[in-house]
């Protein structure tokens, strides 16, 4: 079993960094709010088998990790734990591997690639789809970036609280699949959005459609999940607005970049824009709906 290190415990780190615990690794974590960090050791203390330690600074918890783990929230973040005045990379082992979970651009991805391999260590960019019960049940799936020898060392441990890893291509892949993924979902929840409330407004009994078209061509995910949620006005599901809001502002910033016009995700970013302003910036995606139903 691997010496690792957990970079960020907020709704997805926290349960990633126990799930890598219970496969019986060594861990030591680092969180912005130290706190929370001790707290994390305190909840996995009576996990057999395995030392847990909180460290005061990124490179602390780096230090002595055979895969340094992070997940944090945007560009500026991932640079700071990586390459700040206390960041990762500089005290990181020759050789080690620096697996980044943040949903980030593909620019910083590959900058932080660039950084990694001068210090001497390897660099994976891993964004992860599956939310916040994805990471809780250990089923995420994992979208990688990178160099065959780094993805081979951080996949076994990868497996821990993922259901699927796969590499993708050069650093900055994982992070363009997970645009990908992320303007999917984008178009599925507006579509579900607007048949629900198609449905609901012709006087049908909406969740008896959702049973009878699920089992057809229109099933998804977020119909599974989501539908009858959406129906009762219930929202309190993990993915916040905000957050999506910051990964469509990278798929859109990405896109312009490309010169790929994304009209569809456009528009739904401007919606979930307006459920910002209906007040519903820490409610989850399924949210979108508020716009019809209030």
């Amino acid at each position: 079993m691997a010496n690792v290190a957990f970079i960020g415990l907020g709704v997805m780190g926290y349960p990633m960094a126990g799930h890598l615990a219970k496969a019986g690794h060594n861990v030591t974590v680092y969180n912005r709010t130290g706190a929370k960090a001790e707290q994390w050791v305190e909840d996995y203390a009576n996990t057999e088998g395995v030392e847990l330690f909180a460290a005061p600074t990124p490179a602390g918890a780096a230090a002595d990790a055979d895969i340094v783990f992070a997940c944090v929230g945007a560009d500026k973040d991932v640079a700071e734990i990586c390459v700040g005045e206390e960041g990762a990379f500089g005290a990181m082992k020759t050789g080690a591997v620096f697996v980044d979970h943040t949903t980030a651009s593909a620019e910083c991805a590959r900058a932080m690639a660039a950084a990694a391999k001068e210090a001497g260590v390897g660099f994976v960019d891993a964004p992860v789809s599956g939310g916040e019960a994805g990471a809780v049940n250990g089923v995420l799936t994992v979208m990688c970036g990178g160099d065959t020898a780094s993805f081979e060392t951080a996949e076994p441990v990868m497996q821990a609280y993922a259901k699927s890893v796969k590499l993708l291509g050069e650093a900055g892949s994982g992070q363009l699949a997970k645009m990908v993924n992320q303007i999917c979902i984008a178009g599925v929840v507006q579509g579900l959005s607007e048949a629900l409330h198609f449905a609901m407004e012709a006087g049908l009994d909406a969740k008896a459609v959702v049973d009878v078209i699920s089992k057809g061509a229109a099933q998804s995910w977020q119909m599974e999940n989501r539908a009858s949620t959406m129906i009762d006005g219930e929202f309190d599901f993990g993915f916040a607005v905000d957050w999506m809001r910051k990964d469509l502002g990278i798929v859109l910033g990405e896109a312009n970049g490309m010169g790929v016009s994304l009209p569809l995700t456009a528009l739904v970013d401007q919606f979930y824009c307006d459920v910002q302003k209906m007040g519903g910036n820490r409610q989850d995606t399924s949210s979108l709906i508020r716009r019809f139903r209030g």
